[in-house]
């Protein structure tokens, strides 16, 4: 049988062909993708007239289309649907994807070409901008992956690099089992007092799944649980936010604590060799923020504020409880202060909440009438698991925008959190179309039971759909620039901003249906949502600014010091207290140990991005409420200047085009209440 990864897929949308694809065929084809591309730059490097963006740029961005394939296949398989051969196969492609990638990068005749052409951009004034823009990001990206450094340290380079990719592999399988492993095995249904029927469901089918008895309380990505608001016994909260922080740090084959130090270590090393003080100032370097000093000055001056606002939370907590209140009691005891301040229970919402409907009527329903576009489900054709589904977009007057996988429930073999990959990302170079995915971790229930959401998984749904239509809407010439290839600290912006559709009136009143009675959610409810929007404001934003300041301290170290550390929760406790923020009952939103964003995701020294994103996103959100909301008119603006850019232009650029100013930090503040 031909290995279906030699080809383009002929169906369509060139979906990939899942239903031919067997193990075996994973490693055969990267070897072969990773020999055609270096043979492709070798053509490239090889030729003897001048270089100029015609004979260099489009044979380099059209190289290297096997290698895609598979890696796009393989990598959200091995996210969302792991095996033992997937993680053995991860781990030894790993380092050989990071030195091929480190053979074009730091090739000297392709640097040499890219950079004549670089450096005579002003007086080709044939190139379109998206050409100009493209030359522009691979002569940057060349140069700080070290292209001009010599021989020696090249060598050098490729080794940390190697051993990087080994290390940040291992972390997250390891966090990967380490989660399983500590997953809460109760055996008294007594014990999930405060739970739904669903929920309960949800819990007995996993424990059923692995062969138990009673049920299983299997842990998601941060440090709290939902089921943190309504279990009664705390005892069983304090297990399950025991088994959270647990994770990754409780020695054994799946202990993280020395993976992430040799992870900081070297990746300081590596931001020295490349001049840069420390790795944070290297990858800012080529992000919206430029520096680690403008992204400090952002979270220090929020993180006071928070945390000020998460002491008056706790206060109100305990004066409710009666006793002092831990991290795991936080939760529960919020949803009580939050029924007695503003007559809301959003655990109680979850029969409101039927995945079908709101992804239907919510989901789609917002896109189709912001864009126009419609969702028609393939079961004709054939996902990578059983439970993904297919939907076919198209555009209001019939023409394709791309397919659409949803991959909802979540299951021992995929990693925690939620996520969007491509899967065939579009470009006119090449004629190609587009294929995303959205990954979650949503409980499945037994079968025959409905799917009800949290009101977080909600949000969380339109969050990642966000990422699938800048995927999708995105048109692009270069593979380079296609979707969601943007700067990691703009990249959550457009997700951020489709979550607002989730509450919007229009929006909300066709998908949030009682699943049994039929009754549409109380507006009075609604408006006492909206009311509380600012209530524990003061926790969500110290657990994320707490993350997200450990992540710049870690990588804000120079080689000296990220040596000298040997301690990993002596490192968080002084870095937490440093900017205020270690107060017990509000623990960082990841610890070191189980910080699969910035030791496994791509988020090092990025973890930052989201709030930078959100002061775009909620200036934003200003934008459309004083426009009119959700009309067809904003939603092709949106989608012109923004979403359908794609990586083609600098972000900024095209967020002063669509709003015809910059982003002002006010409506943040105001929305996470830290305008004191």
């Amino acid at each position: 049988m031909t290995n279906p990864f030699f080809e383009r897929s002929t169906l369509p949308y060139e979906l990939p062909p899942f239903a031919d694809i067997r193990d075996e065929h994973y490693e055969e084809a990267f070897e072969k993708g990773m020999e055609e591309q270096l043979a492709e730059i070798s053509a490239i490097t090889r030729k003897r007239d001048f270089p100029n963006f015609a004979n260099t740029f489009p044979a380099l961005e059209s190289s290297g289309q096997t290698l895609l394939r598979v890696a796009f296949v393989f990598f959200n398989k091995s996210s969302a649907d792991s095996t033992d051969f997937t993680n053995e196969l991860e781990e030894r492609i790993a380092p050989k994807l990071a030195a091929h990638k480190d053979a074009i990068l730091l090739d000297a005749a392709l640097y040499a070409r890219v950079k004549t052409v670089y450096e005579s951009l002003e007086h080709q004034e044939a190139l379109t901008p998206e050409d100009r823009y493209l030359v522009e990001r691979w002569y940057l990206e060349m140069t700080l992956a070290g292209a001009d450094l010599d021989e020696s340290e090249k060598d050098r380079l490729k080794e940390l690099n190697q051993q990087l990719a080994t290390l940040t592999t291992k972390f997250e399988k390891n966090l990967l089992a380490d989660t399983n492993d500590l997953a809460v095995h109760l055996t008294d249904v007594a014990d999930l007092d405060g739970l739904e029927p669903g929920e309960i469901s949800a819990a007995r089918q996993a424990a059923a799944d692995r062969g138990l008895d009673g049920y299983l309380v299997t842990l998601v990505l941060p440090t709290g649980h939902p089921f943190l608001a309504q279990l009664t016994k705390p005892e069983v909260r304090a297990r399950i936010m025991e088994a959270s922080r647990a994770r990754g740090s409780r020695g054994g084959d799946h202990d993280n604590t020395a993976v992430l130090l040799e992870i900081v270590r070297l990746r300081a090393e590596r931001a020295e060799l490349l001049g840069f003080p420390n790795h944070a100032a290297y990858v800012t370097k080529d992000e919206t923020a430029g520096s680690p000093e403008a992204v400090a000055a952002m979270l220090d001056r929020l993180a006071p504020v928070a945390a000020k606002n998460a002491r008056a939370e706790q206060a109100d907590l305990e004066e409710l409880a009666g006793h002092p209140v831990t991290a795991a009691d936080w939760a529960y005891y919020t949803e009580k202060v939050r029924q007695a301040k503003y007559d809301v229970d959003t655990a109680s919402l979850r029969p409101w909440f039927e995945a079908e409907r709101v992804l239907k009527l919510g989901v789609f329903g917002a896109a189709n009438a912001l864009y126009g576009i419609t969702f028609t489900e393939r079961t004709d054709l054939v996902a990578y698991h059983p439970d993904v589904r297919i939907f076919e977009v198209k555009n209001e007057d019939g023409s394709p925008v791309g397919l659409y996988l949803l991959d909802l429930y979540t299951r021992d073999s995929k990693r925690g959190g939620a996520w969007m990959n491509d899967l065939v990302a579009q470009n006119t170079l090449l004629d190609q179309p587009v294929v995303v995915v959205n990954n979650l971790n949503v409980p499945k229930p037994a079968a025959g039971e409905p799917t009800l959401l949290t009101f977080d998984e909600v949000n969380t749904f339109f969050h990642e759909f966000g990422h699938a239509l800048h995927g999708l809407f995105a048109r692009v010439t270069y593979p380079k620039l296609a979707g969601t290839n943007v700067f990691r600290d703009f990249v959550e912006f457009p997700s951020q901003v489709n979550e607002m559709w989730m509450l919007w009136p229009e929006v909300l009143e066709k998908y949030a249906i009682h699943y049994e009675t039929g009754e549409p959610i109380d507006a009075d409810v609604v408006q006492r949502i909206r009311d509380s929007e600012t209530f524990n404001e003061g926790f969500a934003t110290s657990e994320y600014l707490a993350a997200a300041l450990l992540d710049q301290a870690w990588h804000t170290l120079s080689k000296e010091e990220a040596a000298a550390v040997t301690d990993v929760r002596a490192f968080e406790a002084a870095a937490l207290a440093k900017v205020g923020l270690d107060n017990p009952a509000v623990p960082t939103r990841y610890s070191s140990a189980y910080f699969a964003h910035t030791f496994a995701g791509g988020y090092d020294a990025g973890y930052y991005s989201y709030i930078w994103s959100e002061v775009l996103d909620a200036d934003t959100v200003e934008w459309f409420k004083e426009n009119g909301g959700l009309t067809r008119e904003n939603g092709d603006r949106f989608r012109n200047l923004l979403l359908g850019v794609g990586g083609s232009k600098d972000p900024l650029e095209a967020y002063r085009e669509f709003r015809g100013r910059d982003a002002v930090i006010e409506p943040l503040l105001k929305r996470r209440g830290l305008t004191g």
